[in-house]
């Protein structure tokens, strides 16, 4: 089978399960697993890249509003690829190239490729995303192994945080506006065995204020906006507008040492086997004292507010 790879999360999904071999076109943003980035990449983003991340809220709200896509595929180099499936999704207009344009482009190629949307909304969808994707590439074994290895991670991270006070966590998706986390996020921070402050499970992430922030009052704030890495994400806190800025760094959580950056493009925003990592850093950065913990947690995308800044 010739799988054309229109999600990030499907492509580590499809390598994972040892189907990689069955890939052949890809996204630009599919970076992972590092053979991914070996595949021919179909798509392109229509952002312009100089904008800051309220430049990027207003883009694309005003790209949304008009019907406009956020990315281009190329027609023609997906017709070469001749796929027999085509992976994309529909939960999104902001993550991926929208479902309309895929299914057009799909219907003018030779040989009737099928066209499989996925719309995980929590680590449970994900697992059966696994499941489904392993059946529909011949790679049931493969889809098993993995199941049973992430499964067993969850039981032992759920022993492990059991005994833990649960601290109240805000996962922000975006920073300007501040935007809390929706769909599998609020899940993760609960299995790692907090309690998920202003989260939407199963749901759009949405636009909060800075006085419902405060009003909230989190023991942990952890900003992990949607397609930014580490860097960017501390780049972003710290070019955050002068009324943001103070009202962020007066969180309780924030005078405390209890803040952090990570890499949600990489973690948080993708409904992956990675999201079991994302709880495991979660838990490893909530109790606070990350002194044991910090150079691994950098390493894997996560450090302490203001570090690196």
């Amino acid at each position: 089978m010739r799988v054309v790879s229109l999600l990030p999360s499907a492509t580590e999904i499809l390598f994972g399960i040892g189907a990689g071999d069955q890939v052949v076109g890809v996204t630009h943003e599919c970076d992972y697993p590092a053979e991914a980035r070996t595949r021919p990449a179909l798509t392109s983003s229509l952002l312009p890249h100089e904008l800051d991340a309220a430049g990027i809220d207003r883009h694309v709200r005003a790209s949304v509003h008009a019907g406009s896509s956020l990315y281009g595929l190329d027609d023609v180099k997906l017709a070469a690829l001749e796929p027999d499936l085509i992976v994309t999704q529909e939960l999104c207009a902001v993550c991926a190239v929208s479902y309309e344009i895929v299914d057009r482009a799909a219907k003018r190629l030779r040989g009737d490729p099928r066209v499989v949307s996925l719309e995980p909304s929590s680590l449970e969808d994900v697992f059966s995303t696994i499941a489904f994707l392993g059946s529909l590439t011949n790679a049931q074994a493969g889809a098993a192994r993995l199941l049973e290895a992430l499964r067993a991670r969850v039981d032992e991270l759920r022993e492990h945080v059991a005994p833990r006070p649960r601290e109240r966590v805000l996962v922000l998706e975006w920073t300007d506006p501040p935007m809390s986390a929706g769909h599998w996020t609020p899940g993760l921070v609960e299995l790692a065995g907090a309690e998920a402050v202003l989260g939407n499970p199963g749901a759009n992430s949405r636009a909060i204020g800075w006085d419902e922030i405060a009003a909230a009052d989190p023991d942990v704030v952890i900003v992990a906006p949607c397609g930014f890495d580490l860097a960017r994400t501390q780049h972003e806190i710290g070019a955050l507008p002068a009324d943001a800025a103070r009202a962020f760094a007066s969180l309780r959580a924030v005078r405390g040492g209890r803040a952090y950056a990570m890499d949600g493009n990489a973690y948080v925003n993708r409904p992956g086997p990675r999201l079991v990592d994302t709880a495991e850093l979660f838990a490893a950065a909530i109790p606070g004292d990350v002194s044991n913990d910090g150079a691994a947690l950098a390493q894997a995308g996560v450090a302490p507010y203001g570090i690196g800044a």
